[in-house]
This record gives structure tokens, C-alpha cells and sequence, in this order.
């Protein structure tokens, strides 16, 4: 609109400012006219006044009037253009008039005497200097011209002497006829001024004011002495530019200022939209879209100006309390009533968590069923620990998820800061390892985070890491020793379990009961069963007549190419498939069943023998030895021990006999008493297997144990009498 004025504005400025310019030109064309009028009327008086026919009639005293008529009439009238004219005699007297193309009287001369006889004086003066210094070679004398206001009216009034050279003997040198000539600036004259100079409309008047359109200049005498002003209306080219282009402006204008506002109008959309996209951008960025908390983003970085606040206050807890929930059976609720009432149950549980805290606490969402809540400024540690309650409460009433009730609960692991740290990453990892202790000791509670923990974890981890070291390169770390597996009717050594021991540089013997849990949780099992496997099928060259027993994990068990491996090894150690026996665990074996039964029936092809160990501790269900196609059932030692009383007795008969029905072998582990190893002997277990046989030993003494065997120089199941069995 701006642009759009500025344009209007130039325009007009600039018509005016042509308007101006053609004023200035018609007013000097006005003036320029004029005089050029005054030498037109001197030019054709001068040549009708150079007729010495003229001056003839004139200087004889008594004129031929009806020549004079048509002299006159011819130079004067049309040709000069006088509207009167009157002829003096040398003496200056009027010898003849005519206005127009009509002779009047003399005597009307008398009208414009006044005006006309001082120029004739003037021009007499000029005549008689003229023929006094003349040599007679021109006979051009000039004219004198003045404009007067005669009979009401402007008007050019001329005078010239009639042939006025060089003074010839006997004439009087001022003794010369006039001719006197009248052009009034009429209608005659401004129609004339409009047919060629374009000033139309042009009339005299005394003043200056015009109208509306309207130009003046001013009409001077030869003194300079304003007479008047002739007025016309004016040539306004830049008006009529403007009035033609004007409304064609106006037009663009408003098309320019239309497609600009269209414009201007999508691009302040555009922005207010994006402005919005960026603010939306950023409040998805920094919140979970599902409940509206702060995700892990904005609760970091929430939590460092916090901490950055508790660093500059005094020493001491209380500053700010984090507190890391877990929720417990979350998984369950997706796999049986589906995702979209798992994330109902997110949404409950942060609306839950918001309640339970201020508005200026931060509560946010840090990754599936995690929650992270930052109390600011807690009174003391007991209201922090009521907080956790309130929070544990909340998290064991039921949820209703879609008209189904839903139970599940939470582990809360909290940490204190200064206390704990006063840096995020730090005080994060202090309140997962309380929130993982947590969940270890049980669940549906909460746990500060202490020192104690984190040397637990640290110590874990530098287990791990020993272990992964011996593992992957220094083997010699690790060693495989064998328990024999006695067989219950004629005490001969009949298998032996492999089993894996570790003698750390510095810590030496560190218990399968310490490294083996993690092994399972830092993935290294596979890797500790394969090399297992491997040993003992290297070690079983020198055993013929001896089956070897190896625990495979889970992990093997779904592996793609386990079998294959198996029978890789097989053949490149020579031992047969048929003294190869795998021990897996009835939790592993229910765990995937599908997976383990498409193993099991893969190794059976291959003849390797599968045994179900520690058979109860997992399921407890003896049913599922109907559905695992093994050959052998192990009873756990945990049932061994129990045997003393007669539940544990009535259990362990249950167990042989059920494996009896399904033609299944028994073999007892854990025997470690002589009534033990009556009792397992007469219930009829084929093989049995403890420390009090044998303990686990190396290759190179159960070699020796073997060969005292078979030279039955080894431990034989005898009777002892009305005590029952002993060695």
C-alpha cells in the first residue's frame, strides 16, 4: 500500500509538474505572439507605406478616396491585418480612415489621437535622423509600435511614414505622411492564437485572477506597464496523463496490493503455521506423546539445571530426591489383553505418578513401562520414603483396562543428591542399581541407593569382565572336570558329567555357583557351553566305554545351528553319537518348547541321548515328562536331601516311578550319605551321583579312577548288613 501510494503520488507530482512546464511554455508563447503580432502589423505596414504611388496621394493634398478604398483595403486591411487604418498628411492631419473593409471619416482619427500623435512625433524624430543620415540607397524607415487600450479594448497601435528616405531639394525634412494602424486583440485575434499556438479559450481581462483550468500573462506596454492580462484555459498534458493513466494506476495498485496481501497473507499462515510446527516439533520433542510427560530429553535436561541449582546450595541431602519406578508384569499385560490396553495402562499410571506428587516435581516417561520422578526440596528422607509408598500403593491397586482388571505393581530405586552425586549421569547410574536391586530382592518395593550396592555391581562387572577375558583369550583359565555317575547294581563308573571350573591368576577357584549366573546374564553361557562341549568330547578319546554328560543352556538350545555344530564336533573329536548325553534344565526345556522339541528330535536322529536335569525345580509338573521325548530324567539333589522324610521319600518314589512308566532312565544327584544311597538303590534308580562316590575331578585322575574300576580296585555298592547299604 506504501509502494502503492508513492506511485499515486509520483504520478501526480509528475503531471503537475508537466502541467507547469506547458503553463510556463504557453505563457511564453503568449508573450512571444504578441510581439511577434507587433512585428507582423510593423512588417505589413512597412510594405504598404513603401508605395510611392501612396505617397503621391498623399502629399498632392487631394487624395483620390476610392483608390485610397482599394489600396487600403488591399495592404493594409487584409494583407497587414489592421482592423483600422487612417493616412495622415505630411502636416499630420487625417486625410483618410477605414475600419475593416469600410472608409469612415477622416475625423475619426480623433478617437485615438491621443494615443497616436506622440508616437507620430516619435517617429517624425526618427524620420528626420533617418533621412539626415541616409545616402538615399534605402528608403526603409522604422516602425513604432505600442500597445494602447483604445475604445475599451487592447490593442496594437502602429506608426510609419509613408516612402520616408533621403529629403529631396525643396521638401521639408520632418514634412513626411503617416500611416497609422489599429489591430485590436479581439476575438478575431485570440481564435486565430488557438488555431495555431493552442491557447484556446484566450480573452482579456483587467485582472489576474483566472479559473478553475485557467492561465494568464500579463499584457505590457513599451514602458512595461501592465495594460491587462489575456487569459486562456490551459494546455494540462500532465492532467490528462494522469486522468488517463490514474484510474489504470489505481487499477494495477490495487491488483499489486491484492496479489501482495494474497501473498503476505499465505506467508504469515505459512509462518504462524510453522511458528505452530515448531512449537508442536518442540513439545513432541521434549514430552512422551502417549501420557504427555517429559520424556528422557527434557527430564535430563530438567534434572541438570536442578542439580546445578542443589551444587550451589549448601552441603547436606534433601536438595532433590530422583526416584526410577519400573513396573512389574508389564509385559504380561501386553501379551494377554493387547498393546492397546498396555498403553491405557502407561497413560494410568502417569496420571497416578502426577498425583502423588507437586506441580513443580518432575515427572517424566524415560522408555516403555520406566518412569522417572525428580522431587525438588523434600522436607527430609522420611517424606521421600512416603512418597515411594504412596507410590507403591497407587501401583498395587487394580487398573481397569477396557472392562478387564489389571494387577501388577513396582520397583522404585531412589537416590539423593548432593548425597549420592551432585552430576546426572552419575546420580542415574546410582538410582538403576538401587532400582535393580530392587526388583532382585523381590519387587514391589522401594530401595535407596547405597554404597554397598554399587561395589556389588562393580564387583559383578569385574567378574564379567575376568570372565570374558578368560573366555576369549586366555583359555587356560578355564578347565572341565568330570564327576563319575555310578551305576546303582554293580558300583561301576557308568558316565561322567562335565563340569566347568575357573581358577582365576589372582582370586583362584571362583564356584560355577559364582560365574555362572553371569554368564547368563552377560551372554557369555554360549560361549562357556561350546567350549565345555568342545573339552569333553576331546577328553572322552581316552574313555571308550564311558558316556559323557554335558549341560547345554538355553541359549545353545535356540540356536539355528546347534545340531550341526554337535555333530561337527562329533566328528572331529571320533567320539560316537550314542555316548554323548545333553543335560538342559525343565525350565529351559518349557520355555520354548517348540524350538527345543525340533532340537531334541534332531539330536535323537544324530543318536545323541537327552537328559531332563534338576527334574522338578522348574515347572514342578511330571506331566511334562510325557511331553519331552528324553532318555533320561536326573532327580535334583534338593529331593535326594529330602528323603529322610516321608514326603521327600514319597516325592522322590513318585518322580522313578513315573519315569519308569515312560521307560525313561533315573539318575539320583546328590548322594551324600549311605542311607541316601540305600534308599535310591532299592527305590531302583539306574545311576547315581554325589560326593559320596566321588567329587568332580580332572581328566587325568578320572582316568586313574577308571582304570581302578575296571581293576575293581574302585568303591563297590555292597551290603553291610541289617544297616542296609555302605561302601
Amino acid at each position: 500500500m506504501v509502494l502503492g501510494t508513492l506511485l499515486v503520488a509520483l504520478l501526480q507530482w509528475s503531471g503537475s509538474q508537466v502541467d507547469r512546464i506547458a503553463r510556463e511554455r504557453d505563457q511564453a508563447t503568449a508573450k512571444t505572439v504578441v510581439a511577434q503580432s507587433v512585428e507582423q502589423m510593423s512588417h505589413g505596414l512597412e510594405v504598404g507605406a513603401s508605395s510611392r504611388a501612396l505617397l503621391g496621394q498623399l502629399s498632392g493634398g487631394d487624395p483620390d478616396l476610392e483608390w485610397l478604398d482599394v489600396f487600403a483595403e488591399r495592404w493594409f486591411t487584409d494583407y497587414a491585418g489592421l482592423a483600422e487604418t487612417y493616412l495622415l498628411s505630411p502636416e499630420g492631419a487625417p486625410l483618410y480612415a477605414i475600419r475593416g473593409n469600410a472608409r469612415v471619416a477622416a475625423h475619426s482619427y480623433i478617437g485615438i489621437e491621443q494615443y497616436a500623435a506622440p508616437l507620430a512625433e516619435q517617429m517624425r524624430a526618427a524620420t528626420i535622423r533617418n533621412r539626415t543620415q541616409n545616402d538615399g540607397s534605402s528608403t526603409r524607415t522604422p516602425v513604432v509600435a505600442d500597445l494602447r487600450f483604445l475604445r475599451g479594448r487592447p490593442a496594437i497601435l502602429s506608426v510609419k511614414p509613408v516612402l520616408a528616405g533621403q529629403a529631396s531639394d525643396g521638401e521639408r525634412v520632418g514634412a513626411v505622411p503617416m500611416v497609422v494602424g489599429v489591430a485590436y486583440l479581439d476575438g478575431s485575434f485570440f481564435e486565430r492564437l488557438a488555431q495555431h499556438y493552442g491557447l484556446a479559450d484566450m480573452r482579456y481581462q483587467s485582472g489576474p485572477r483566472t479559473g478553475p483550468g485557467e492561465t494568464s500573462a500579463p499584457l505590457r506596454d513599451r514602458s512595461s506597464q501592465v495594460m491587462g492580462y489575456l487569459v486562456w484555459r490551459a494546455f494540462a498534458p500532465g492532467q490528462q496523463v494522469v486522468s488517463a493513466l490514474g484510474p489504470v494506476s489505481m487499477l494495477l495498485v490495487l491488483v499489486v496490493a491484492s496479489v501482495v496481501f494474497f501473498l503476505a497473507s499465505r506467508l504469515t499462515r505459512r509462518t504462524r503455521d510453522l511458528a505452530e510446527s515448531r512449537s508442536e516439533a518442540h513439545y513432541q520433542a521434549l514430552h512422551d506423546p502417549l501420557t504427555g510427560l517429559a520424556n528422557r530429553m527434557m527430564f535430563e535436561a530438567w534434572l541438570d539445571e536442578a542439580l546445578e541449582r542443589c551444587e550451589q546450595g549448601p552441603e547436606g541431602a534433601g536438595h532433590l530426591a530422583l526416584l526410577c519406578i519400573d513396573l512389574d508384569r508389564f509385559k504380561l499385560i501386553n501379551d494377554t489383553l493387547g498393546h492397546p490396553a498396555g498403553d491405557e495402562l502407561i497413560r494410568q499410571v502417569a496420571a497416578r505418578l502426577r498425583a502423588e506428587v507437586r506441580d513443580y516435581d518432575m515427572v517424566a516417561r524415560m522408555a516403555g513401562d520406566e518412569f522417572a520422578i525428580a522431587i525438588c526440596e523434600p522436607e527430609d528422607r522420611a517424606a521421600v520414603e512416603g512418597i515411594c509408598a504412596r507410590i507403591i500403593e497407587q501401583l498395587a491397586r487394580p487398573f481397569d483396562l477396557f472392562g478387564a482388571r489389571a494387577y501388577i505393581g513396582g520397583s522404585i530405586g531412589v537416590a539423593l543428591a548432593p548425597d549420592d552425586s551432585r552430576e546426572r549421569t552419575e546420580l542415574t547410574r546410582r538410582v538403576d542399581i538401587a532400582l535393580t536391586t530392587a526388583k532382585a530382592e523381590g519387587r514391589g518395593r522401594y530401595l535407596f541407593f547405597t554404597p554397598a550396592m554399587d561395589a556389588k555391581i562393580r564387583a559383578r562387572e569385574e567378574l564379567v569382565q575376568a570372565l570374558r577375558h578368560a573366555v576369549h583369550e586366555d583359555p587356560a583359565q578355564l578347565h572341565v572336570h568330570y564327576q563319575p555317575m555310578y551305576c546303582a547294581r554293580t558300583g561301576a563308573i557308568r558316565a561322567v558329567e562335565a563340569l566347568l571350573r575357573w581358577e582365576h591368576p589372582e582370586r583362584g577357584f571362583i564356584g560355577p555357583g559364582t560365574f555362572i549366573p553371569q554368564a547368563e546374564e552377560s551372554g557369555l553361557i554360549e560361549a562357556l557351553g561350546n567350549f565345555v562341549l568342545r573339552r569333553a568330547l576331546e577328553d572322552a578319546r581316552a574313555w571308550p566305554d564311558v558316556r559323557v554328560s554335558v549341560n547345554i543352556s538355553p541359549s545353545q538350545m535356540r540356536c539355528t545351528d546347534f545340531v550341526t555344530r554337535v555333530r561337527d564336533l562329533l566328528e572331529e573329536s571320533g567320539v560316537a553319537p550314542q555316548r554323548l548325553e545333553l543335560e538342559m534344565t525343565e525350565t529351559a526345556l518349557m520355555a520354548s518348547s517348540r524350538d527345543v522339541r525340533r532340537t531334541i528330535a534332531a539330536l535323537r536322529e544324530l543318536e545323541v541321548a537327552c537328559a531332563l536335569d534338576d527334574f522338578g525345580t522348574g515347572y514342578s509338573s511330571l506331566s511334562h515328562i510325557r511331553d519331552m521325548a528324553v532318555d533320561r530324567i536326573k532327580v535334583d539333589k534338593s529331593f535326594v536331601a529330602a528323603i529322610s522324610t516321608p514326603q521327600g521319600a514319597g516325592l522322590v518314589e513318585a518322580i522313578v516311578s513315573v519315569a519308569r512308566v515312560h521307560g525313561m532312565a533315573v539318575t539320583a544327584e546328590g548322594v551324600e550319605t549311605p542311607m541316601q544311597l540305600a534308599f535310591l538303590r532299592d527305590l531302583g534308580c539306574h545311576e547315581l551321583q554325589g560326593f559320596l562316590l566321588s567329587h568332580p575331578v580332572c581328566a587325568e585322575n578320572l582316568s586313574a579312577l577308571l582304570a581302578e574300576s575296571r581293576a575293581g580296585q574302585g568303591p563297590a555298592l555292597q551290603w553291610a548288613g541289617s544297616d542296609g547299604w555302605a561302601i
